[in-house]
């Protein structure tokens, strides 16, 4: 039996779940029959086969949808996405809240689960390749050598958090995520949005470099992962315990990535953009931080290669083409 049949039955719950990958996730995961529970601050804007209760991200208080924590009660899964967006422009306050706001919740989920008679067997953590800094031309693996700077320093903080939440007797996996190319379900399109919307004006040609890593990965692979650490027994010496690199197996150059998407869409000018022309533009323009833009890394999925684990889309052109094939 595979991860999408075992998933039947199992009660779910994502934290944070409103946004872009947590709409994907649970959609994924109702699809083959599972109970699914979002716990987030704000109502998901699109509808579909789950429960909503309200939480604050930050404390154990029920909501007038009803008590959040019990919904952790007799579930077989906890997914963590919680934190704000890095999609934003790095000023003081945006980088407390970026790193506050994953530490944060991810120690109330921890005290939450204490809380209640039956806490979830199994805990599913939310953590991002950006661990790994912005190597010019190094592949990293789970045992390469942590990076410096803001995003290493919140994904440490976060696993750290992780570390000293998790029960004793849960099994804990944590998720180094890449970049996700996906569809917007409501909870927006995710980064492939913009840049689909960039190629599509013909500015989409190398940046700075062009050189920088983009690693990636499509969301079905991403979702099939997360359901593969939640319920995947059929080996138990083994089980998906500890980090793991979610990408997929063929990380690109950002001008190799541009030029992919450009070839997928049917667009054969892809201007250039300067460092100076991104770091002066990125605020301005579309209110983000340039550095997501102009530095990057290469990362590989060691730990799932060696564990069999199979991409559906381990190559670009074909994870591209099937979503712009589903979303026109």
């Amino acid at each position: 039996m595979n991860a999408d049949q075992q998933l039947a039955g199992k009660r779910i719950v994502i934290a944070g779940g409103s946004g872009f990958l947590g709409l994907s996730m649970a959609a994924a995961f109702g699809e083959r029959g599972a109970e699914v529970t979002i716990v987030s601050r704000s109502k998901p804007k699109a509808t579909g086969d789950w429960t909503h209760r309200v939480w604050d991200g930050r404390t154990l208080e029920p909501d007038k949808t009803g008590d959040w924590v019990d919904s952790l009660d007799g579930a077989d899964a906890v997914v963590n996405l919680a934190g704000r967006t890095v999609n934003c422009i790095k000023t003081p306050d945006h980088c407390d809240e970026i790193l506050r706001s994953r530490v944060e919740s991810t120690r109330v989920l921890g005290e939450a689960m204490r809380s209640v008679a039956n806490p979830p067997p199994v805990w599913v953590q939310m953590s991002t390749a950006h661990l790994y800094g912005d190597p010019p031309s190094a592949v990293c693996t789970e045992e390469s050598a942590e990076g410096l700077g803001l995003a290493p320093t919140v994904a440490r903080a976060w696993e750290a958090a992780f570390e000293e939440s998790k029960l004793p007797q849960q099994r804990g996996v944590v998720m180094r995520t890449s970049f996700v190319v996906g569809r917007d379900r409501g909870g927006g399109g995710g980064a492939l949005a913009t840049l689909g919307l960039i190629a599509k004006l013909g500015l989409g040609g190398r940046v700075g470099k062009g050189s920088q890593g983009m690693s990636w990965i499509h969301e079905d692979d991403l979702n099939a992962i997360f359901a593969r650490a939640i319920v995947d027994d059929s080996m138990p010496e083994r089980l998906m315990s500890g980090p793991y690199i979610v990408s997929s197996p063929s990380p690109k150059s950002q001008v190799d990535f541009m030029r992919t998407l450009r070839k997928v869409i049917g667009m054969p000018i892809g201007l250039p953009a300067t460092e100076w022309m991104v770091r002066i533009g990125a605020p301005l323009l579309m209110r983000t931080d340039p550095e997501l833009v102009l530095y990057g890394r290469y990362v590989l999925p060691k730990r799932l290669i060696d564990e069999g684990f199979e991409f559906q889309f381990a190559e670009l052109e074909s994870a591209l083409t099937d979503l712009h094939e589903r979303t026109n």
